[in-house]
């Protein structure tokens, strides 16, 4: 066996082109086994956000039947005259929903002041009233709240719980993008050599029946995969966060009840302006001057409809409750995902002794392992007995994706005291956190909370579904891809130090 370069140099079945194609065969086994237990997670967090978006548009769709079968009847013209102003405000809705970039809080404004100028006209009908008078009619709004409370109210209730939904969402879709590209990282020249040694160097010995030990399996595994283990930290971040926003999505920010009645509040707002209209129009007129009449004619106001319709918001709560239980249950279970991976791989599919057994493969022979087991993550494979591990240079794609966990975390934080974030504040926040080792107990919540509504929307580095702010300008905002190449610079700057 002088000829082998990587089993030991015993007396041997192999070739040293065998040798080849065993390690050959090794890497690729071992990537597959890599990417069977990736996709595994994968279908979990996409069935995960399957179930729940499948759910929120459906509430969001009932929400909209409700309307359009309803307020006909109710309002006659008051509806049918504006039938777009509703329909724009349920796409504003699905659009943020979705990722684009919208201000929730303005879409929501715009609605008001549109239905506003709307239903201002149609009820005075015999005046004359140009977009001018409008705007000051608008200005005055505010003042007078011709819709009572309901906008403001709506505003605050609907923006919470869309930010928690959308960031809830997004969440799983990230946690998902994050394992896909993780398991694509290939094999090193090191880990190769290992894992042929490990799997099948005891058939060149002729004990090919001979499992390798447990703790053996797990030195090799664990040197191999020290940068995935490097993602525990921020992918635990990731699932309390998402537990969190869970809950939150089922409690205060409940979107049974908040989604599944927008609806309602809208025709409350309505009925609101109808009862209070002749002294509102009375402040009108008198903060902004009486319009001229018509030259038109004064066309019949709408009449009223006769009898209240009621409307009914049929509550989806226990499938909600369902929902969130479910999705707490697969997410705690996959918190400790990447440091059991070794263990997992090994039980499976390499190893099948008992670490105490004498009769395994110790890597040279039949016998008892004594090396012990190292710690999970790239800095404790610097003593590893069995890959060689540069523990000075980590995985930048894998360091790419822990960035990508700490970015939805922080989002998720914010979503949970109701803030939208933008990338700025996401960058603030990790510049001092390494590898996130003191999130405190509400996963991040309240050191990153933010003013709110005082930020433009902001673009966000995050796969597919990209989340974008809903609050207020920043003149220092730059675009979040440029951020994370600099943060990247100074990652590899910082490894350079370290060395």
């Amino acid at each position: 066996g002088e000829h082998l370069r990587i089993c030991p140099q015993g007396y041997t079945c192999c070739t040293s082109e065998m040798e080849e194609n065993f390690a050959n065969k090794s890497r690729s086994e071992f990537e597959a086994m890599m990417k069977e237990a990736g996709r595994s997670v994968q279908v979990a967090l996409t069935a995960q956000h399957r179930s729940f978006d499948s759910y929120f548009q459906d509430l969001l769709n009932k929400s909209e039947k409700a309307l359009y079968d309803a307020f006909p009847s109710m309002y006659g013209e008051l509806y049918t005259q504006n039938i777009k102003v509703f329909k724009d405000l349920y796409s504003e809705l699905r659009r943020y929903y979705r990722g684009s970039n919208i201000n929730l809080e303005e879409a929501l404004n715009e609605f008001w002041t549109r239905l506003l100028e709307r239903l201002f006209k149609l009820m005075n009908p015999q005046y004359h009233i140009t977009d001018e008078y409008l705007d000051c009619m608008v200005k005055h709004a505010e003042q007078h709240k011709p819709f009572g409370e309901v906008p403001r109210d709506l505003k605050v209730k609907a923006t919470r719980a869309f930010i928690a939904a959308r960031s809830y969402a997004q969440g799983f879709l990230v946690g998902s993008d994050v394992v896909k590209k993780v398991s694509q990282v290939s094999l090193s020249h090191e880990c190769t050599r290992a894992m042929m040694k490990l799997m099948y160097c005891p058939h060149c010995r002729g004990m090919s029946s001979v499992k390798p030990c447990s703790n053996y399996c797990l030195n090799v595994v664990k040197g191999c995969l020290a940068n995935q283990a490097d993602l525990n930290t921020e992918w635990k971040y990731l699932m309390d966060s998402l537990v969190i926003v869970a809950d939150r999505i089922d409690g205060p920010y409940n979107v049974d009840t908040v989604i599944g009645t927008i609806h309602m509040r809208i025709a409350e707002a309505i009925s609101n302006l109808q009862e209070n209209k002749d002294s509102i129009t009375a402040k009108v007129f008198q903060g902004c001057g009486n319009p001229k009449i018509s030259t038109k004619g004064s066309s019949t106001e709408d009449k009223k409809r006769r009898g209240k319709v009621t409307l009914e918001a049929k509550s989806s709560a226990q499938a909600l409750e369902m929902l969130v239980l479910d999705a707490k249950g697969n997410l705690t279970a996959l918190k400790t995902y990447w440091v059991t991976l070794p263990g997992s791989l090994c039980s499976k599919k390499v190893m099948a002794s008992s670490a105490a057994d004498d009769k395994c493969w110790n890597g040279m022979t039949k016998g008892s392992y004594l090396p012990e087991v190292m710690g999970d993550g790239l800095a404790n494979q610097i003593n590893n007995p069995e890959v060689e591990v540069d523990i000075t240079k980590p995985d930048m794609t894998i360091r790419q994706q822990i960035m990508q966990l700490k970015i939805m975390t922080n989002r998720l934080g914010n979503a949970n005291i109701g803030n939208d974030v933008d990338f700025q504040d996401a960058s603030d926040d990790m510049s001092g956190s390494g590898s996130g080792d003191s999130c405190p107990d509400d996963v991040c919540g309240k050191r990153l909370s933010k003013s709110p509504s005082t930020r433009q929307p902001e673009t966000h580095a995050i796969p597919k579904q990209s989340g974008h702010g809903i609050n207020g300008a920043s003149s220092r905002s730059l675009p979040s891809a440029f951020l994370l190449l600099l943060l990247s610079v100074a990652f590899i700057a910082a490894q350079h130090f370290w060395r």
